[in-house]
């Protein structure tokens, strides 16, 4: 599966168990001994999930949420949590946070919560870049193409249209016509969800 596991622990023993038992399962992993440190190895464009042990010296696991989700990165997180932690590990979940597991977590455990997370994320690109391909089809219009495609949303009819553009309904329709050739849509139902990707972003 694509995407890299950034695994974050301050325990050097538990850092390199946890690392072994998701390298042996042909996972790329990416260890990390602080927050700061994955900080500085990470971005918004990584792919993957954390995980993140809630309690570090420095910076916290939840300080450190709040500075990756700033920072937009939007990889799930699943937190490692002491058997102390069960308001903290609400408070991260209350933040965006996709899961907790407690320590010490059964490696079938990890796992499963970790290629869940994976896969979430995957349809989080697939989305990202599908959403990037809308944007870009759209830009292709030129600013008339763009007051037609925003009529034909609207669901005004060629002639509608014409006498709101000022423009005679034969013109409109070779503007509809280029609008769905450089969009690559076939109908205004397909032009409608390719507007609504675009500007989802």
């Amino acid at each position: 599966m694509n995407g890299t596991v950034f695994l974050v622990d301050d325990d050097e023993a538990v850092l390199r168990s946890l690392g072994d038992i998701l390298s042996a399962d042909g996972l790329a992993v990416r260890a990390f001994d602080s927050a700061e440190a994955l900080l500085a190895g990470c971005n918004a464009q990584s792919e993957g999930c954390i995980v993140l042990d809630i309690r570090l010296p420095g910076m916290d696991g939840l300080n450190a949420q709040d500075v990756l989700a700033e920072q937009g990165v939007q990889m799930p997180i699943i937190f490692l949590t002491g058997h102390g932690d069960v308001q903290l590990s609400v408070r991260a979940m209350k933040a965006g946070a996709y899961d907790f597991l407690q320590k010490p977590v059964a490696a079938d455990t990890l796992l499963a919560r970790v290629y869940a997370a994976l896969m979430l994320d995957r349809r989080r690109m697939q989305v990202r870049s599908e959403e990037a391909l809308a944007r870009e089809r759209l830009a292709r219009l030129t600013p008339r193409e763009q007051e037609v495609l925003n009529q034909l949303l609207q669901g005004a009819s060629s002639k509608e249209i014409a006498k709101q553009l000022g423009l005679s309904p034969r013109t409109v329709d070779v503007h509809r016509k280029n609008i769905l050739v450089k969009c690559r849509a076939s109908s205004v139902l397909e032009l409608s969800e390719l507007y609504r990707r675009g500007n989802n972003g």
